[in-house]
């Protein structure tokens, strides 16, 4: 069970990697590590496609710690040197920036994850990196498609592969393809110890996002495919059939 689990993975994300061509030869990928199982089965499924590859890449782990009180990174080094990996832990002052200048009404959660995005790419110029590697799955990014359009009124998700800001490094997201009760089900398999980011505001995670997951949990047990056949539609856009006043169609 264990074993055919990983095997879907593994080949999902394989997948994802051929269709959106998010590896080339010769990258050293940064992959972000929190703690928490997306970036573990991240790490671990890349690691095992990094060995059977045809082509040469490097996989370097990166924790950031924002320097919440019983953040513990060394946990979480001892199990990427289980993996063969000498893990790079960067310390940072996010809290005491959350702290300050969080909005009131904002969420904390994106102002911390704007934040570590920062200190990732940072990171990534200092170690030699090219591409930052995320543990966003198939839900991360359905889940934003529909936050976006409910509360931002724009109609946006995330990109399986997107040049940064910066110009310099490429943001890759390998696991768009898998659905985040598998890795919950394989990390509860395989026993893979998580750390939690210890933020004192860890109960107050985004609301909008609890509400869109119910949502789409009570909607999928009319429609199975639904998660599926929302992915398909980031991939399926009617420009002729939207609102947008800049497209030539208007």
């Amino acid at each position: 069970m264990t074993q055919q689990l990983f095997k879907r993975i593994k080949r999902l994300t394989g997948q994802a990697i051929g269709d959106f061509n998010l590896i080339d030869d010769n990258d050293r990928i940064l992959v972000a590590i929190s703690g928490g199982k997306d970036s573990w089965a991240l790490l671990c499924v890349m690691t095992e496609l990094c060995r059977r590859a045809p082509i040469n890449y490097q996989l370097v782990p990166v924790t950031i710690d924002s320097g919440f009180n019983g953040f513990n990174s060394a946990s979480i080094a001892e199990q990427a040197q289980q993996l063969g990996y000498n893990l790079h832990v960067e310390h940072t002052n996010a809290q005491e920036i959350i702290g300050t200048h969080l909005r009131s009404g904002s969420s904390d959660c994106a102002f911390c994850a704007r934040l570590r995005r920062g200190a990732l790419y940072s990171c990534a110029t200092k170690l030699g990196c090219n591409k930052v590697a995320l543990g966003h799955h198939l839900d991360d990014h359905i889940e934003t498609l529909l936050l976006n359009q409910f509360y931002s009124g724009s109609i946006a998700a995330m990109s399986p592969k997107l040049m940064a800001d910066n110009g310099e490094h490429t943001l890759i997201r390998p696991l768009v393809y898998v659905e985040e009760t598998m890795i919950e089900a394989w990390i509860n398999l395989v026993g893979i110890k998580q750390v939690d980011c210890s933020c004192p505001a860890v109960k107050r995670r985004d609301q909008k996002r609890q509400k869109i997951k119910q949502l789409l949990a009570q909607l999928s047990v009319e429609n199975p495919r639904l998660k599926k056949s929302l992915l398909k539609a980031m991939g399926n856009v009617k420009t002729r059939h939207l609102l947008d006043k800049n497209l030539k169609e208007f």
